[in-house]
């Protein structure tokens, strides 16, 4: 007989290579205690329907518990003959409980049970993502707290374009990590509904309770749909799409503090602890955090355009192409959880140079639009001043000086509109309080802005806590977090829970950072 549980059907021993090549153990091991916890409230469900008695639902309790005590001890060595985590821990179970732990697999398959294992991981791994951007989101306010009024030149294609602040520029990343947030808040409210009970695909002939597993799970609802239940993977492709956007984000500030921290620039100076040198260099110094962040973006584009390969072809209901789903979902969720405390821990050591930030705005005609308002304020039409501002710019070009250096005949030559009045107009602190609109760099609209990010990021903590001590759902912690993300005030989110590197790290990693005002 084969030593396969499924081996009933089959003459002969699966081929060696073949073996090694179907098994997923190597990987989903991870999913030993989700695949425990599931089969535990499984077991209990079994035993309150009279589908099992009572005393075997306890003794696949018992040594249940024992598996993952042992798991957890390191006295576990998984094997490959049983192919993955679920078919492994069933093999230690019927060792140790013998024929009350066959029992087990009543009412159930491994389609809907990978499909169970995978959503309670993925809900916790969206959990503590979410908790990391949160910290991130508190070390870039604290370094916008510092520089309300360190003036930076604002850039389109790369080009001096107008004058605006750090804090401002900051801020624009915080926005960006708030969707981010509410992105997962999303992903994680349709991945939290129980598949359990789907079987393999047409459900089961038991009188089973989902909505007790789902219960004791901690799932807000039940899939609709057998079929469905086991072949969704939707939940995995739109969490490996949002993981994607966060890597975006992340290379994207990357890539500009990589240029900030170059000599042609030098608005920014890496710390020591995050920065390499050459081995044949002596004075190099390398933002290579940085850079590996910008680097291991493609790493998770990668993870989403093979699943969504997988995907693509796939006839209803499981298919064993879908155990791919593993290795990609779990390499992107690592990678995101590898980059986001160091990155939130290199940008707080981060020093930026307000004197070459300046100096930067001054050189680079970014005051040339407030010349151009400044004469329709004068009565002048758009076009025309617009005009006017471009050949003074042109003139200072050619003279190597700036417009504010100018003497006020040699401005008036452009314009009679022109009147002493005009340096208080194009001055850069002028320039940056002019813009006062609602998410303008003016010193009050940036005030506003980080005071509502602290708001909403308090009630994204307040959320996270309730939830940790019970008080709320899984759909209203879900909920929660995308009214955060949406500039609301949901009263619950995973962002934030308690998890190593979780929001209340930003107040560690958001002490370092300084500006050197020279």
């Amino acid at each position: 007989m084969s030593e396969k549980l499924w081996g009933g059907r089959f003459r002969s021993e699966t081929d060696a290579r073949a073996n090694d090549f179907n098994s997923s153990i190597r990987f989903d091991s991870r999913l030993y205690r989700q695949d425990i916890e599931g089969s535990l409230a499984h077991a209990a469900m079994l035993a309150r329907c009279g589908i099992i008695p009572a005393a075997d639902a306890d003794r696949i309790a018992d040594a249940l518990k024992g598996i993952l005590a042992d798991i957890e001890a390191g006295r576990v060595e998984f094997s490959v003959d049983a192919e993955d985590i679920h078919m492994n821990v069933e093999k230690l179970l019927t060792e140790r409980a013998g024929d009350s732990g066959k029992r087990l697999h009543t009412a159930r398959s491994r389609n809907d049970q990978v499909a169970l294992d995978l959503r309670m991981y993925l809900k916790e791994a969206i959990d503590e993502i979410s908790a990391m951007l949160a910290a991130l989101i508190g070390t870039l306010l604290d370094i916008c707290e510092r520089n309300r009024s360190t003036i930076m030149p604002g850039y389109t294609h790369l080009q001096r374009a107008q004058p605006i602040t750090l804090a401002h520029h900051f801020l624009a990343y915080v926005e960006m990590f708030f969707r981010d947030i509410g992105r997962l808040a999303d992903c994680r409210r349709r991945t939290d509904a129980m598949p359990l009970g789907s079987g393999a695909l047409a459900g089961v002939t038991y009188p089973i309770d989902r909505r007790r597993v789902a219960d004791a799970l901690g799932f807000a609802e039940l899939t609709r749909n057998s079929l469905d239940g086991v072949s969704d993977r939707d939940f995995v492709i739109e969490l490996l799409s949002a993981l994607s956007i966060i890597m975006v984000h992340l290379s994207r500030n990357a890539e500009e503090l990589i240029l900030w921290s170059s000599a042609e620039f030098g608005f920014a100076e890496m710390d020591d602890a995050y920065s390499t040198g050459s081995s044949i260099m002596p004075q190099k110094k390398n933002p290579d955090v940085a850079e590996l962040v910008r680097g291991k973006s493609g790493r998770v584009f990668g993870s989403l355009a093979a699943m969504l390969a997988v995907m693509k072809g796939l006839p209803l209901a499981y298919n064993k192409d879908m155990q791919e789903d593993k290795e990609a979902v779990f390499d992107a969720v690592d990678t995101v959880k590898l980059c986001l405390p160091v990155y939130a821990a290199m940008l707080a050591s981060t020093k930026f140079s307000a004197g070459a930030m300046r100096r930067a705005a001054q050189g680079g005609f970014t005051n040339a639009t407030d010349f151009a308002d400044y004469l329709v304020r004068k009565g002048l039409p758009f076009r025309d001043a617009h005009e006017i501002a471009g050949r003074a710019v042109l003139y200072c070009i050619g003279r190597n000086t700036a417009l504010e250096d100018l003497p006020l005949e040699r401005l008036k030559a452009f314009s009679g509109a022109v009147g002493p009045d005009v340096y208080g107009a194009i001055a850069l602190e002028t320039c940056v309080d002019a813009r006062g609109t609602p998410g303008g760099p003016a010193g009050a609209a940036v005030e506003a802005a980080i005071a509502d990010a602290r708001r909403r990021l308090g009630a994204a903590s307040a959320g996270a806590g309730a939830d940790a001590a019970g008080g709320a759902s899984s759909a209203d912690a879900a909920g929660g977090a995308k009214g955060v993300a949406e500039g609301g005030t949901g009263a619950g989110t995973s962002a934030g829970a308690g998890a190593d590197g979780g929001a209340g790290a930003s107040a560690d990693t958001g002490a370092g950072a300084g500006t050197d005002a020279g």
